[in-house]
C-alpha cells in the first residue's frame, strides 16, 4: 500500500518484502493442521476483506496522526504495527458475539460495521455520536462493540459478565476483549480470568504481547511468558503470530470453537510489536526504549506489507500483476471510504457542537442522599 513519510514509521516507508520473512509467513500457513484447514477454507473475497480491514485500520490511524500534526486534535492512540491482531480476531467471530476494544483496538469498530466517520467524530467530541462528545472511547452496540472503560483491563470483568450471561442463557455466543501485556498485571484482569476459568465461560482474552507497557519494557514488569498464565488459571491457552492476519484469524476461530464447546475461557497470546509510542505525544520516547535493530526487525514484518507480498506471489509469477491490481483496487476503495469519512466528521465538528449543560445527560447516578 502507499506509504506516508510524514506519518508512517520510517521502517514502513522504506519497506521492501524480505524473502526470508515471506517464506516464514507462508510456512506458518501449514504449521498447525487445524489452522491450515481454516485458512484453506478462506476464499478470495474473504482474503480481500482481511486485507481491506488492515488497510482501513492503518488509514484511520494515519488520518488521526495527520489531525494531530495539523492541530485538529491534541493526540491520538494508534495501533500501527498491530493491525493484524484486531482484524484477524474480528473476522473469526460470528454475529451475536460481543467485543470490548481498548482505544488502540479501534479497528474492531469499523470491522463490526461502525462507520469510520462515527469513529472520527468521537475524537472530535461532536454531539452526533454515541458518547455525545464526552469520551473518545467509542463503540458500536448495534454491531456488538461495547464502548470501553478507559482504564486498562477494566473491560475484562465486564466481558466476563457478558460471557456469564451467554452461558446462563445457553446461547452460542462468545465475548472477547483485548489486554496489553502490562495490563495482565492488574487486579481486574486477575479477577476476570479467575472467575471465567472457574465458571468455564465463553470468553476470549486476547493478550497483545507488544513488548511494552506504556513506557516499561516487558522484561522489566514480567519474567514469565504470557502463555504461562493459561496454566496458572487452569484454562486453555493459544499463541499466534500477531503480525500474521491469517494465523490470528485461525487461532481466534479455534478459540471460539473451544468456548462454544464449553471449554472456555481461552487466553490467546498474539505476539506483535508497537511501532510508535503509547500515543502520538510520546513517539520519540517510545522509539527510544528499543534499539534501532528492534524496529528494523519488526519493520520487515509489517503485517500489511508481508500479506501483500504473500498474496501477490500466489499462483506463480504469471499471476502477480493481476493480484497486485486486485490489492491496489481494494486499497483505493478503502482510501475513498476514509476520505469521505474525514470530510463527514469535520463537517460535524462545525455543525454538531455539544450543547452547554448536557454533560450529565443520559447518565445514571444514585438518588439524592445516596439512597
Amino acid at each position: 500500500m502507499k506509504r506516508f513519510p510524514a506519518f508512517d514509521p520510517p521502517e514502513y516507508v522504506s519497506f521492501r518484502p524480505d524473502a526470508e520473512v515471506v517464506r516464514a509467513f507462508t510456512a506458518r500457513l501449514h504449521a498447525d493442521p487445524g489452522r491450515a484447514k481454516l485458512i484453506a477454507a478462506l476464499d478470495r473475497a474473504a482474503l480481500l476483506r482481511l486485507y481491506s480491514g488492515m488497510v482501513r485500520f492503518r488509514l484511520h490511524d494515519i488520518c488521526l496522526k495527520r489531525w494531530v500534526k495539523q492541530g485538529v486534535i491534541s493526540k491520538a492512540w494508534l495501533g500501527t504495527g498491530e493491525e493484524a491482531v484486531v482484524t484477524g480476531n474480528m473476522h473469526a467471530l460470528r454475529h451475536g458475539d460481543q467485543v470490548a476494544p481498548m482505544i488502540r483496538n479501534a479497528g474492531a469498530c469499523h470491522e463490526a460495521g461502525m462507520p469510520v466517520a462515527d469513529m472520527l467524530r468521537a475524537y472530535l467530541a461532536t454531539a452526533d455520536q454515541i458518547t455525545r462528545g464526552r469520551d473518545v472511547h467509542t463503540g458500536y452496540p448495534d454491531g456488538g462493540v461495547l464502548p470501553p472503560i478507559s482504564m486498562v483491563a477494566s473491560m475484562a470483568p465486564v466481558m466476563a459478565g457478558a460471557a456469564y450471561a451467554f452461558k446462563l442463557r445457553k446461547e452460542e455466543r462468545v465475548a472477547l476483549t483485548w489486554i496489553g501485556d502490562g495490563a495482565t498485571r492488574t487486579g481486574e484482569f486477575h479477577e476476570a480470568a479467575n472467575f471465567a476459568a472457574v465458571q468455564h465461560l465463553p470468553l476470549i482474552l486476547v493478550l497483545q504481547d507488544n513488548r511494552v507497557a506504556l513506557g516499561t519494557e516487558y522484561r522489566l514488569h514480567t519474567t514469565a511468558p504470557l502463555i504461562a498464565l493459561a496454566q496458572a488459571y487452569g484454562c486453555a491457552g493459544l499463541e499466534c503470530d500477531g503480525n500474521h492476519v491469517l494465523d490470528v484469524f485461525a487461532a481466534t476461530a479455534q478459540a471460539r470453537a473451544l468456548c462454544t464447546a464449553g471449554q472456555g475461557p481461552v487466553l490467546l497470546v498474539a505476539h506483535t510489536f508497537r511501532m510508535g509510542g503509547h500515543a502520538t505525544h510520546d513517539e520519540a520516547e517510545g522509539r527510544a526504549l528499543f534499539p534501532a535493530e528492534t524496529f528494523a526487525h519488526w519493520g520487515k514484518r509489517d503485517p500489511i506489507g508481508v500479506f501483500e507480498a504473500w498474496f501477490e506471489s500466489r499462483e506463480g509469477a504469471a499471476r502477480r500483476p493481476a493480484h497486485r491490481k486486485t490489492l491496489e483496487d481494494a486499497e483505493a476503495a478503502v482510501q475513498a471510504e476514509i476520505d469521505a469519512a474525514e470530510r463527514e466528521a469535520l463537517a460535524s465538528r462545525a455543525a454538531s457542537v455539544p450543547a452547554p449543560g448536557r454533560e450529565t445527560a443520559d447518565l445514571y447516578a444514585p438518588a439524592s442522599g445516596g439512597r
